[in-house]
């Protein structure tokens, strides 16, 4: 019973926080930025969002080449969307993840022990190029000095752990860590364009470092699994951080809303596969070699 009562509670969760922020702003101001958006710039937002995602499948495809059971890219790809279909109303945006590990084990005999740690390491790494990207941010928004020099401190300190880590417990993935790490940055900067071109989109040309570095970490919130999709985890976030930070509180939403909006469009194109089984077509690439990581964790 434990599980499913995990799940009603980010379902509960999510509704507490959507509740929460809907009770902190005027409904009718956010209708009216949604109703003047710029629908060109939006639509360069979403394409930028999606080529974030084929990024984010190729650089999931290199942690798994490093456990021997790399995927063909078009293989990769349409598993990574159908992933993205299901972590739309999975909890915690880790629904889709489970699938992959589920489905490579059961068709190929992939031992779920590598999968998991190839996932997992996926995340991490997106997560410390979030977490960099936000801390180089820190400097030039409106902050207390000594939040800037903690943040500058910080970069090298979470680049060095995640190194060190990588070095120490997770030695089969290691010969690709510069690669994964500049997949992540371009995964990171492209969606980071993409939030700059919704702000554009609502027609704001203000303050945009201080509204990207809330994105940044809104999207580091999001991965966190207390709520079903990042749904409400993200909103509540942009709520705190626009009253800390003395932004528009509508516009912050705003940016969060259309964020998911555009990541709920691109992800629906997951549910072909999921109707169609045969369409997946999973299959491993040439030489690939099924064995078992070494991972001392």
């Amino acid at each position: 019973m434990s599980r499913p009562l995990k799940a009603f509670l980010k379902i509960a969760l999510s509704v507490a926080a959507l509740w929460y922020v809907y009770t902190k702003i005027d409904v009718r101001e956010v209708a009216l930025i949604f109703r003047h958006v710029h629908y060109g710039w939006l639509l360069a937002a979403t394409l930028l969002f999606a080529v974030s995602k084929v990024l984010s499948s190729y650089r999931l495809n290199i942690f798994f080449r490093n456990t021997g059971a790399g995927l063909t890219e078009q293989s990769n790809l349409r598993l990574y969307l159908l992933g993205m279909y299901y972590n739309l109303f999975l909890p915690g945006g880790i629904g889709g993840d489970g699938y992959k590990i589920y489905l490579l084990n059961k068709k190929f005999g992939t031992g779920a022990k590598k999968l998991f740690w190839a996932v997992l390491l996926d995340r991490v790494n997106g997560v410390l190029a979030l977490f960099v990207l936000a801390m180089l941010m820190v400097p030039f928004i409106a902050l207390p000095l000594l939040y800037k020099y903690l943040a500058v401190a910080a970069i090298p300190v979470s680049i060095a752990v995640y190194y060190l880590s990588i070095h120490w417990f997770f030695k089969d993935f290691r010969k690709s860590i510069h690669l994964t790490n500049l997949y992540s940055a371009g995964v990171q900067l492209a969606q980071l364009l993409s939030a700059w071109l919704i702000l554009l989109a609502n027609h704001h040309q203000e303050q945009i470092l201080a509204y990207l570095f809330l994105f940044l970490i809104s999207s580091i919130v999001a991965t966190l699994p207390i709520t079903i999709g990042g749904i409400g985890s993200r909103e509540i976030t942009f709520l705190f951080g626009a009253e800390i930070m003395h932004l528009d509180i509508h516009l912050s939403i705003a940016l969060s809303l259309l964020f998911y909006v555009i990541t709920a469009v691109v992800s629906l194109s997951g549910i072909y596969y999921s109707l169609n089984e045969k369409a997946l077509d999973i299959k491993l690439e040439c030489g690939a070699d099924i064995k078992e990581p070494e991972a001392k964790v």
